[in-house]
């Protein structure tokens, strides 16, 4: 079976780390973090990165963002309690848009537990259209 191998940019592309604790309903019937509860503790550090620098998903500098891909490459097993550092990184820009790669791991004994990439684009909702990257955005990725 072949599997996704996700590569990571470089460390000093990861300019921001909030850790988060899965609640008891992110814990599924295997007594473990549900995969598509992880893809909301994702969201969850994305939200809180774009709020650090005073963005939101449907405000950057005018403008909001979409998804436009995700992958994950899942590496262990999180239990309810056990605290997670997700490391952001915002990386391979494009004209209108770029990807957020998330590094996370065990806050307590620095495991590894994911990689995962989300693909962004910046978005005009009102008018149904892809628009270009704000400058203020790309700053972030000079620093």
């Amino acid at each position: 079976m072949n599997r996704i191998k996700l590569e990571l940019p470089e460390a000093q592309h990861f300019i921001f780390t909030t850790e988060i604790t899965p609640r008891i309903n992110d814990i599924n019937y295997g007594n473990h973090l549900g995969h598509d509860h992880l893809i909301s503790l994702m969201h969850e550090a994305r939200v809180r990165f774009l709020k650090k620098y005073n963005f939101s998903e449907i405000d950057i500098a005018g403008t909001s963002i979409i998804m436009a891909d995700l992958a994950i490459t899942y590496k262990a097993e999180v239990s309810w309690g056990e605290q997670l550092t997700f490391n952001i990184a915002i990386y391979s820009p494009s004209s209108a848009g770029c990807n957020f790669f998330y590094h996370i791991k065990n806050a307590k004994n620095g495991k590894e537990v994911a990689r995962a990439k989300t693909g962004i684009v910046f978005f005009d909702y009102k008018k149904k259209k892809v628009t270009r990257m704000p400058e203020q955005f790309r700053q972030l990725m000079a620093n």
